[in-house]
């Protein structure tokens, strides 16, 4: 839900709105509270169960409202974005023009261009370990990853089940397995682990009932990343007790240290992956990739599930009922990213080596400004998870009160870890300028 559609008098005071966003209780902007109607429903709207428990994303809504509040000339520091503050290639947006000149603006087969679904396997393909062969059948792209992730989800999970989430997870991970009408189940590893699971954690949540589970490597929000042992030991866990493994990898080439696999150049690796793994460790699985990231083409919407040809039928006979193909001009650019794999290499390099830059230097700037504030090591992805929980007093008692202060008093937005799974944490995101983030930390240390 947007909130642009709030009057002035309510966004008076951003500290309000930021609780409402974050916790999900935004009301539409045709409300009647909004438009002080006198003559309000008496009776609320009927909704079916199906979204009843639903919640808007937390960190979209607070990303709108910094852009809100910078729009009315605040000056904000919007520290809550979930996307690469980069523009998406020139050579890929060019192909993408070059498509929609030649006339290629039609429907493409629900689960993809072929030709892009060729190119995701053989990508797969390249860097996979020994004895895995993709097949082109296996890919479904999707617009954008989260509709890879609900497709996969509604498709496998139905009332009754139970799936595991590693938490703290991706804010939209329990919505969507609540769409299914499935259970999510929240199992976390030790804090000085960087969350990351272990088989004995997962045991201490597994039931009867548990029919999948959930991972992120390398992690949103915390930026851990599973070693290739330790992604084998949960991967192993999960097969041997048939249990769908979901794989988000959309982060796994934004990645600073590890034992990945070194993709030949440029100083471009990537975070160990399902396939990196020797097929027979490997049980019923779905991964979930994309170039939103990795491209800096998150507005491009352009996702995909890998798996086994029989369940990608599936995804795809879902797919043709609901949205159809991704746009086609999105689908050539995604085509023209995975093919031409220097200039890949080159622009991936070049995005990974700023957030490197940028990971450090917050890194230095909190230890040196804020030194009783701890914080997971990110070792990839583009965000820190902070713990603040030490600052808590009579006034603010969660990671929503904190951000709010926060926001109030310094400018700086960011998102509550409460949208997360762990209300202890906030999330910090360093997809901006070096500059802005020295401010921030400033801003941080001196403006409270």
């Amino acid at each position: 839900m947007d909130p642009a559609g709030w009057t002035d008098q309510a966004l008076a005071r951003p500290t309000d709105l930021l609780l409402a966003v974050a916790g999900g209780d935004i009301p539409h902007p045709d409300s009647p509270v909004l438009r002080n109607d006198p003559n309000p429903r008496e009776t609320p709207v009927e909704l079916s169960p199906n979204v009843q428990r639903l919640r808007p994303s937390a960190t979209i809504a607070v990303s709108t409202l910094a852009k809100r509040l910078r729009a009315e000339g605040r000056d904000i520091i919007d520290l809550s974005a979930g996307e690469p503050d980069f523009p998406t290639p020139e050579w890929i947006s060019d192909a993408a023009v070059a498509g929609i000149r030649d006339g290629r603006t039609g429907y493409t087969p629900a689960p993809g261009l072929p030709e892009l679904r060729e190119a995701v396997a053989r990508d797969l393909e390249r860097r996979a370990t020994s004895g895995w062969a993709p097949e082109a059948d296996g890919v479904v792209v999707t617009s954008g990853a989260k509709q890879a992730l609900f497709n996969a989800c509604f498709t496998l999970f139905g009332p009754g089940d139970e799936v595991l989430v590693a938490t703290p997870y991706w804010t939209s991970y329990p919505q969507i397995v609540g769409l299914a009408r499935a259970e999510p189940v929240f199992v976390s590893g030790a804090e000085e682990r960087g969350f990351r699971l272990t088989p004995a954690d997962l045991d201490a949540a597994v039931t009867e009932n548990t029919r999948g589970l959930i991972i992120c490597s390398p992690s949103n929000p915390t930026g851990a990343v599973y070693s290739r042992d330790e992604l084998a030991a949960v991967v192993g866990w999960a097969r041997e007790r048939g249990i769908w493994l979901i794989s988000d990898e959309i982060y796994r080439w934004i990645v600073f240290e590890g034992d990945g696999t070194d993709d030949g150049g440029e100083g471009v690796s990537s975070a160990p992956g399902v396939m990196d793994l020797p097929p027979d460790q490997v049980g019923p699985h779905v991964v979930i990739d994309g170039v939103s990231k990795c491209f800096a083409m998150t507005g491009w919407r352009i996702g995909y599930a890998v798996t086994e040809p029989e369940l990608a039928g599936k995804l795809a006979a879902m797919q043709s009922h609901t949205t159809s193909n991704a746009a086609t001009p999105s689908q050539l650019a995604a085509l023209e990213a995975l093919t031409r794999t220097d200039q890949a290499r080159r622009a991936i390099g070049e995005m990974v080596t700023a957030f490197r830059r940028r990971r450090d230097l917050v890194v230095a700037r909190l230890r040196e400004h804020l030194p009783h504030l701890s914080f997971v090591e990110p070792q990839g992805a583009f965000y820190l998870f902070m713990r603040v929980d030490a600052e808590f007093d009579d006034e603010v008692t969660d990671s929503q009160g904190w951000c709010s202060r926060v926001l109030e008093d310094t400018g700086v937005a960011l998102v509550p870890g409460v949208a997360f799974g762990d209300d202890r944490y906030v999330r910090l995101s360093y997809a901006t300028s070096d500059e802005l983030l020295e401010e921030a930390v400033r801003r941080l240390a001196e403006g409270r």
